[in-house]
């Protein structure tokens, strides 16, 4: 456990590269080589990394008796693999169909793939679905952040302290968020900091999606 505590973001991130490296294979056998037992082993491989993810989450979290950044982290990346990724890895499948189907001079998309691929470029689908994903991350931004303030905030002072003077947020000195846990405020810091780039990015697309 002390080598998991030591090494955990390196384990992790070797987990990560391995199961991407897994799920492209898995494409790659099914449609360039046709040979779909091998590829349903890079597939079982690819959901046997996200469960060791799992569990070295629990046992980190077990061992310490806290959720650090590390084990939310992790969560994150699970509870995006099981939304947002299932989409993003159609959209992965289509495009290797594409490209292996232009290698091979055969078209392997179905005509639900052309369909879908089509309305993909439609700006009212790219304005909807811009704002369906930013809908998303508002609300579990906004239930989160309101845990971590019910869980850790410093009650005392207020969040309307904390909402009207945004010099914590610069501060480099520990302790002066809104949080009683350092660990908690370096999450909500940066989460807040991603959530501001999601919205500028989203709302162009929702309001300039685009005339093709």
């Amino acid at each position: 456990m002390e080598t998991l505590l030591l090494h955990q973001w390196e384990i992790f991130i070797a987990l990560e590269v391995m199961a991407t490296i897994s799920l492209l294979l898995f494409l790659v056998f099914r449609y360039a080589f046709t040979r779909r037992r091998v590829s349903f082993m890079f597939l079982g491989l690819f959901f046997a990394l996200l469960l060791l993810e799992v569990i070295l989450a629990i046992g980190l979290y077990k061992a310490t008796g806290e959720i650090s950044t590390f084990t939310f982290v992790i969560g994150i990346f699970i509870l995006y693999a099981a939304t947002f990724g299932i989409s993003d890895f159609r959209k992965l499948d289509r495009f290797i169909k594409k490209w292996v189907g232009k290698w091979k001079g055969v078209d392997l998309l179905t005509e639900i793939d052309k369909e879908r691929m089509e309305r993909a470029k439609d700006p009212k689908v790219i304005s909807r679905n811009s704002l369906l994903w930013w809908l998303g991350h508002l609300a579990v931004f906004l239930i989160l952040q309101t845990y971590f303030w019910l869980a850790y905030g410093k009650q005392d002072e207020g969040l309307m302290y904390f909402l009207t003077d945004w010099s914590w947020f610069r501060a480099e000195t520990p302790g002066k968020g809104p949080f009683t846990s350092d660990m908690v405020s370096s999450i909500s810091q940066l989460w807040i900091l991603i959530f501001a780039i999601d919205t500028i990015v989203s709302w162009s697309y929702i309001l300039f999606p685009g005339k093709d």
